[in-house]
């Protein structure tokens, strides 16, 4: 292991916001305070902020930057274009603070956060650029079904409101929108009907609009997965939207450190729930949603197409087990399966080869946390 005090004289820690950063110069070795200044969020205040670094700095020097993603983002692509090195940076818990808040003890917090991480274990963007841009796709998906939706409930409740001849006791199907979405005026009709009709080819038209744009960033979403995680898509129940959010979920190497860690971000973890004679776990209700979302999805989908886990879906419900706790144990070996597959994808095939990595076959465990729980299916992808 490597300290990083062998490694860097310096790091700069700097504490993010919408229109200003901090920076704090420490000392890697001794840990003394240095200089600090604040610059503004652009690229002019960016290239001030580097070349003010490298004029109070001696030798090679790591950036603890707080919130990578978001309000840092702009800064890491600075900083990685100037050659110097980043890494995302802790923030002190608020029982931690013990000197106060304010925007400078808070980027010095953030240097010294990472004074007791090892180097090897710095967590450090393997493909920023591509993570970045499923983020933006799925942001942007969930903004165009939020709107198709609204808008087939607005059709659906103003065709009930107003008989346009269209039966909508049941929800709107494909041919009935496209149906609608080509009506035209009749001048025969009262005034009522004639607002009602064109709000309603207005809707229909946003509806198939927004249907279409949001097959284009499916296929957008499954070409940028191919690139980072192409055994994702061809492992069973799991989409392009699913693995997507799989990805970003993950990350990169070092963001989480285990399978274990892996489910429990995505609330898949399991609870105990025993009391007396009866031994049980619950479904955990934390962590992210939209990662537990997608694993539902995915174990969901397996339930109604995938031979394998019907029969175990069968096996384990005669031995007692809920639908719920069905779900929950599939959901945990999914995890641990995506898991291995981006942690496999990430790493070059020579160095999986000669680490002794896990082959596909030895992937091949279904079942629950508990080694009680634990089953082999050959036939699983």
């Amino acid at each position: 292991m490597t300290a990083i005090a062998e490694q860097f004289s310096h790091i700069v820690g700097v504490d993010t916001h919408a229109r200003t950063h901090t920076y704090a110069v420490i000392d890697s070795v001794t840990g003394r305070l240095g200089a600090v200044a604040t610059f503004p969020t652009t690229q002019i205040g960016h290239q001030r902020a580097i070349t003010w670094i490298e004029r109070v700095t001696v030798g090679p020097t790591l950036a603890a930057v707080e919130c990578t993603s978001t309000y840092g983002a702009t800064l890491c692509r600075a900083l990685q274009g100037a050659g110097i090195r980043f890494t995302e940076a802790r923030p002190a818990k608020r029982t931690e603070r013990r000197a106060g808040k304010s925007d400078a003890i808070d980027a010095e917090a953030g240097a010294r956060s990472v004074l007791s991480i090892e180097l090897e274990n710095l967590t450090q963007p393997r493909d920023g650029k591509t993570r970045s841009a499923l983020r933006i796709l799925l942001a942007t998906r969930r903004s165009l079904d939020g709107r198709r939706t609204a808008d087939r409930n607005s059709l659906i409740a103003l065709l009930r409101i107003i008989d346009l001849g269209i039966d909508v006791r049941h929800t709107l199907t494909a041919p009935q929108l496209s149906a609608v979405a080509a009506w035209r005026a009749r001048p025969s009709d009262d005034i009522e009907h004639q607002v009602a009709r064109a709000e309603a080819v207005r809707l229909a038209r946003s509806v198939l609009t927004l249907t279409v744009e949001l097959k284009e960033n499916k296929q957008r979403l499954g070409d940028l997965v191919a690139t980072v995680a192409p055994e994702l898509l061809t492992t069973v129940g799991v989409g392009p939207v699913s693995a997507a959010v799989f990805v970003t979920a993950w990350s990169h190497p070092g963001r989480v450190r285990s399978e274990a860690a892996f489910a429990s971000l995505a609330g898949a973890s399991p609870l105990p729930a025993s009391s007396g004679n009866t031994i049980r776990h619950r479904l955990n209700r934390q962590g992210d949603r939209q990662l537990n979302r997608a694993l539902d999805v995915v174990a969901r989908a397996r339930l109604l197409c995938d031979q394998t886990t019907q029969d175990y879906a069968a096996r384990r419900q005669s031995e007692g087990k809920t639908p719920r706790e069905i779900r929950r144990l599939l959901k945990r070996y999914i995890a641990r399966q995506v898991h291995r597959i981006l942690t496999k994808s990430s790493r070059p095939i020579a160095a999986s080869q000669s680490t002794g990595e896990p082959s596909s076959d030895s992937l091949l465990k279904w079942g629950s946390a508990d080694s009680s729980e634990m089953v082999s299916l050959a036939t699983v992808v």
